[in-house]
């Protein structure tokens, strides 16, 4: 890994110390961030005291938080010595996994058979948290998932990472992304244009989640080739999807009716992902949501999961979970 603890400490026999020695100045300079950012996070988020000096790092802080520490710096090292990008929400996660390993040998299992990553063209999906993990594995080793949290946890990000990752690897011919075309709270009237101008603003974040894994030429192709789809919930009514990884985004703005159509057109050798988020139904007043039926009805059915978040398991900015928490909070009281 091209790290050694060092002994003596900083000050010999203080014993609140713990030494670190990187072999990689460059990759050093990467960890520590542009002005030592990354290693300020840290302190404010572990509550220790981190230190540079040349190629070493010194930790100073009770012990359990210093290990930490040591565990987290270690595990970032180790994603930037394999080549792949720092970024905040990483060390976010590293933090949040205790210092896991999040790359190479000691990579998440995904399959029982043995250890893979979610590896698309452009980008590497790393779960952050125990519940991205435990989904992340429900993914590959389940027919038919359910993803149900509030924003910001990645559900439906990780699930077209998954559907990216398995057409690339040749275990299903096709990816087709759906979600319902309704309006958040708003009526927008007649949209000007074609069929597909009228749509793609509601599908829009599915455009987004696939930019940031596959290259804009190749992407382009494969859509024009229908091998990837984009296309609203009421349009899957009558077709059998075969060979294909289906992901059901915003599935809480489904009908019980949408909802039994969707998860019946499941073909062989399929897949399906439904995402969803309880708490921003925007269906009309009195309609019952799809996701909740769906809850109730194919609770214990073999062969389909259920995978929770929670505010903790939020991955957009830290002010998005407390934003969360405080509204459980009112919903409570």
């Amino acid at each position: 890994m091209g790290i050694s603890a060092l002994t003596p400490p900083l000050n010999p026999g203080d014993p609140l110390q713990t030494q670190l020695e990187f072999a990689d100045n460059r990759i050093l300079i990467d960890l520590c961030g542009e002005y030592d950012r990354n290693l300020a996070r840290l302190e404010n988020e572990l509550g220790v005291q981190i230190i540079r000096r040349g190629n070493q790092l010194h930790i100073m802080g009770e012990a359990p938080l210093r290990a930490r520490a040591t565990e987290t710096l270690e595990a970032l090292y180790a994603r930037l010595a394999e080549g792949q990008p720092l970024e905040a929400g990483d060390i976010a996660g590293a933090i949040r996994m205790g210092g896991a390993r999040t790359g190479g040998e000691k990579q998440l299992e995904m399959f029982r058979a043995g250890q893979i990553e979610i590896r698309t063209r452009k980008k590497h999906v790393i779960p952050r948290t125990q519940a991205q993990q435990d989904y992340t594995r429900a993914l590959f080793e389940d027919t038919l998932n359910f993803g149900i949290g509030p924003a910001g946890t990645g559900k439906t990000y990780i699930a077209v990472a998954a559907a990216v990752h398995m057409f690339a690897e040749g275990h299903v011919d096709r990816i087709i992304l759906s979600r319902p075309a309704v309006e958040a709270g708003e009526r927008l009237g007649f949209l000007p244009g074609d069929m597909k101008e009228k749509i793609d603003p509601y599908m829009q974040p599915l455009y987004d989640a696939l930019n940031d894994f596959l290259p804009g030429k190749q992407l382009q192709k494969l859509m024009e080739e229908r091998r990837i789809e984009i296309a609203p919930l009421a349009f899957m009514r009558g077709r059998t999807l075969a060979n294909a990884f289906v992901v059901l985004d915003e599935a809480q703005n489904a009908t019980e009716m949408q909802m039994k159509m969707f998860l019946t057109r499941l073909g062989e050798g399929s897949r399906m992902a439904i995402t969803g988020d309880r708490s921003q139904v925007d269906l009309p007043r009195g309609v019952q949501s799809g996701l909740s039926a769906a809850e109730r009805i194919l609770d214990g059915v073999k062969g389909i999961r259920f995978s929770y978040f929670t505010a903790a398991d939020v991955v957009r900015h830290p002010l998005v979970a407390r934003i969360i928490q405080a509204y459980e909070r009112d919903e409570q009281s």
